[in-house]
């Protein structure tokens, strides 16, 4: 009987490891998010709109998007992979003078559907000195791959001082099918007063020259904001909690 009991216990013991860490990630949710973490909604200022970017960056694209940005007399946070802040660290050091706050996303994109405790405080702990040594600066905010924040992520990320954040509002950009349209109408869904915008200035993980369409639709999302009478820029200027 005491044998059956501890085959029981050992059995049922990596289900409560894998419960634990995946169960944050209904945080994915937006009602989830909306209702329970509205920090980890995006949400700040009613006047306010956080723009943000992820997966850069990228050599490619990146350029383009500081050069419509500054056009537009905006600034934004840009999610950073610390791989490529090392492959390209100019490129970030000329973010970082163009005024743009820069945070972490990762150091590469992983699966998160494993646990990886002590992968994840390491490669986050890489990505956040890769930042800190190339541009100087000392990040605040943190972003998961693929917008899973697992109990694994979101203690290695408290751990560093990283306030992790999702969005309120995506434009769905990394898909082959997206346009300007589309990107717009996924947006105005819940672009509202305090929302943080999701889009990606990099087709490294999306559709090869997504980041085409997500560059066209920015003029007519700052356009959209401004004529609600909404400021938009990076969080750091969003009042958004940790």
């Amino acid at each position: 009987m005491r044998r059956g009991r501890a085959l029981l216990a050992a059995a049922a013991a990596p289900v409560a490891v894998a419960a634990w860490h995946i169960v944050p990630a209904a945080t994915w949710l937006p009602p989830v998010r909306a209702a329970l973490f509205p920090a980890l909604d995006g949400r700040g200022s009613p006047r306010h709109v956080a723009l943000t970017f992820d997966d850069g960056p990228d050599v490619r694209s990146t350029p383009h998007f500081l050069r419509e940005l500054d056009h537009l007399g905006v600034r934004a946070t840009f999610f950073l992979q610390g791989a490529a802040v090392r492959r390209h660290p100019a490129l970030v050091r000329t973010m970082a003078a163009a005024g743009h706050e820069l945070a972490v996303h990762c150091w590469e994109h992983q699966p998160p559907w494993l646990p990886r405790p002590v992968a994840e405080r390491r490669d986050l702990e890489r990505a956040v000195l890769a930042l800190r040594e190339t541009a100087g600066t000392e990040p605040r905010w943190y972003r998961p791959p693929f917008g899973v924040l697992t109990a694994t992520r979101w203690r290695a990320a408290r751990r560093l001082g990283l306030r992790p954040v999702l969005w309120t509002a995506w434009g769905r950009d990394w898909r082959a099918r997206a346009d300007t349209d589309s990107v717009l109408s996924d947006l105005c869904k819940r672009l509202t007063g305090g929302a943080t915008v999701l889009l990606h200035d990099s087709d490294r993980n999306s559709a090869p020259g997504s980041w085409n369409v997500t560059l066209a639709a920015l003029p007519y999302l700052v356009a959209r904001c401004r004529a609600a009478g909404w400021g938009i820029g990076p969080l750091a200027e969003h009042g958004a909690g940790g």
